[in-house]
């Protein structure tokens, strides 16, 4: 049986779009609707003569996969600050000033949540959902998702200063974009939460087996809020998408798969998307041999890093994916990318569109080379 493949959401933008998209972050005037749908259209149908068999939208009209919400739901404002260190460089200072002088635009600002929580308007994702739906029947495309940002991520990157409890700020996350899960899944996509805070939320919290038990007991609180959001969508219908920071660096203080995978199972998804080339993860593989993976769990490993400008050879991608085939069985394996090739669309240190267009056609050509 072939392997199916696909990706975890964003890709390179055209330069036009991301000029537009760093004028509206500085107040300027909404994307034009129809640069953005022709934009769409011809990211879908690279992906389908790429051989991806599950397409979206690139995410190419939203400036990252978070912080995209502050002009979908209230009560966030855009404040000036630093942003804030990665806890998880500590011990390599001369790196991380180098990654902060690299940094990424101005352009890009973090907001905060000043307001009541809501999505008053689906406008916004029923644009999203109808240019995706024109773009993947123009050009044959057999399944498409669109991607949402998980209350928990939200929760991570945009500090409360109105609800002062984070239980009461979560559950207000979670209603408000069970509005967006319900219109992406209603019109037929699927949906895939990305939720970061469940892996790389670890460097909140210290080292050790407090730190763990610490992040574990956030872990259940975000999955919990997510299920709620989630009550009325198909278990079938949702990817959700973890990782340990989509950036090249040392990662020797991430978590082990190992001691977070029973929380994530209990997420109500279909598929479990996460990073397996990470060169820090790339062996986890075999945690998977060890746990009662349930029988209609789906398995969307990553099998190229989004990190880096090398291009893998296609025997090392079908290598990746036959550790998993061999232990689900091939039907239950969706071969992907570690995470987005272009996450924030105001970073130029990433990876070279080119690059990540071959990274994607390497992927392709390893899921039609593996023998499970």
């Amino acid at each position: 049986m072939p392997i199916r493949t696909t990706h975890t959401g964003s890709l390179p933008r055209p330069s036009d779009l991301l000029g537009a998209i760093a004028e509206r972050e500085r107040g300027g005037p909404e994307l034009d609707p129809a640069a953005v749908r022709a934009a769409v259209a011809g990211c879908v149908r690279r992906q389908v003569e790429t051989g991806l068999d599950v397409v979206n939208d690139g995410e190419l009209g939203k400036i990252s996969y978070v912080t995209y919400v502050r002009s979908r739901i209230t009560g966030l404002e855009a404040v000036e600050r630093e942003p804030r260190p990665n806890t998880a460089l500590e011990g390599f200072p001369e790196y991380a000033e180098r990654l902060a002088r690299r940094g990424v635009s101005r352009d890009f600002v973090i907001p905060v949540c000043r307001g009541p929580v809501t999505y008053p308007d689906t406008a916004a994702v029923e644009a999203d959902i109808a240019a995706l739906r024109s773009a993947a029947d123009a050009a044959g495309a057999g399944e498409a998702f669109l991607t949402a940002a998980s209350p928990g991520v939200i929760a991570m990157f945009v500090d409360d200063e109105h609800y002062g409890d984070r239980t009461a700020y979560l559950g207000a996350l979670a209603d408000a974009m069970k509005e967006e899960y319900d219109a992406i899944v209603g019109a037929g996509l699927l949906l895939q939460v990305d939720c970061p805070d469940l892996a790389a939320g670890r460097a909140a919290f210290p080292d050790g087996d407090d730190g763990l038990r610490a992040h574990r007991e956030r872990m259940a609180e975000n999955v919990a809020a997510l299920n709620t959001a989630l009550r009325d969508v198909p278990r079938e219908r949702v990817r959700l998408h973890v990782c340990w920071g989509n950036y090249e660096g040392p990662h020797h203080r991430d978590v082990p798969l190992r001691d977070i995978l029973d929380v994530l199972l209990t997420a109500r998804a279909g598929t479990l998307s996460f990073e397996g080339a990470n060169p820090r993860h790339g062996h986890e593989w075999t945690v998977f041999a060890d746990t009662d993976v349930p029988d209609d769990l789906v398995l969307m490993p990553g099998v190229i890093d989004s990190t880096t400008n090398y291009v893998e050879h296609p025997e090392l991608v079908a290598q990746r994916i036959e550790h998993y085939a061999r232990i689900v069985g091939p039907d239950r394996v969706l071969a992907s990318t570690d995470c987005g090739m272009a996450t924030l669309a105001v970073n130029e240190h990433g990876v070279d569109p080119r690059i990540a267009w071959a990274k994607l056609r390497s992927l392709t050509e390893g899921a039609e080379l593996a023998k499970p």
